[in-house]
């Protein structure tokens, strides 16, 4: 699967492009050398990805893979914290799409000279009400893009979605305004009626698409030219569509027992881990 094509441009260099693919990557510099190079998803990792078997590390991992838990809205109601990404591909595994926003060089001045490292941007959400931003530093680009997909998957955050007229339909775009703001980056999010589309920036009308909203207006002000604080801007813009207490959420909720409260004597079992079998000898 290839993600795209991506440019950079830096004083040392004049323009550099990053080339992803299902099977490997390469960083390439405007004059032709290679910086970079790796493998993504070569046949050793698929075949690890097969043998791997999934062990809960916490509370809540363990009951989600125990189907005590059934869905991620149940998370979000106790605002109970994700520290492991496989509950996430547990709950919306093929569901998911990620995109690759940016991959960008950043250096640091040591005594033995300069050290570059790569950061990469990565957007992930479901297309239904679910996404997801991670940003991730690393020597090498291939460990910056899968370290980035994990962190965007232990950052995802749950999109209200709402009406600009009557309610009739499926919820279309944002309930009412929201903002966002990183650095000097501030986005808008305005209601558009039905048929609209998103009226937006590249970077803002990707992450809106993922989070599955249909028709918005934007609004930014700031230097926007800066990819990584416009989309966060965006992504805190849209994690706050949940933040505003609209008056159809002032009915009185019927409070329920939160899942450490409801499993607590399932929890406090021995919890024993299975382990895996040793591979036989031909």
């Amino acid at each position: 699967m290839i993600y795209k094509t991506y440019q950079w441009r830096t004083h040392l260099r004049p323009v550099g492009e990053a080339f992803v693919a299902g099977s490997g990557i390469a960083v390439v510099a405007g004059d032709g050398a290679v910086v970079a190079a790796g493998a993504v998803d070569g046949a050793a990792e698929a075949k690890r990805r097969r043998r791997f078997v999934w062990m809960p590390m916490t509370k809540l991992g363990r009951l989600v893979k125990d189907l005590k838990i059934k869905s991620l809205e149940d998370i979000y109601l106790f605002s109970l914290p994700i520290k492991e990404f496989e509950i996430i591909d547990f709950f919306l595994g093929s569901a998911l799409k990620d995109e690759v926003l940016k991959i960008m060089p950043v250096q640091k001045q040591t005594r033995a000279g300069q050290r570059t490292r790569f950061k990469a941007f990565v957007a992930i959400g479901d297309n239904n009400g679910h996404i997801g931003l991670g940003v991730k530093c690393s020597k090498e680009v291939a460990t910056a893009i899968r370290g980035a997909i994990i962190l965007a998957k232990l950052s995802i955050v749950p999109v209200r979605r709402g009406y600009w007229g009557n309610k009739i339909g499926k919820p279309h775009t944002v309930p009412c305004k929201v903002t966002g703001k990183c650095g000097s980056v501030l986005v808008r999010l305005i209601p558009a009626p039905r048929g609209t589309g998103i009226v937006s920036a590249p970077v803002p009308k990707k992450l809106l698409q993922m989070a599955g909203i249909d028709d918005c207006y934007t609004s930014a002000t700031g230097s926007t030219r800066t990819l990584g604080n416009f989309a966060k801007a965006t992504f805190a813009a849209i994690a706050n569509t949940y933040t505003y207490l609209t008056p159809d959420l002032w009915k009185d909720t019927v409070l329920t027992k939160p899942p450490y409260q409801e499993y607590t004597d399932y929890l406090a079992k021995a919890h024993t881990r299975a382990t895996p079998a040793a591979p036989k000898a031909y």
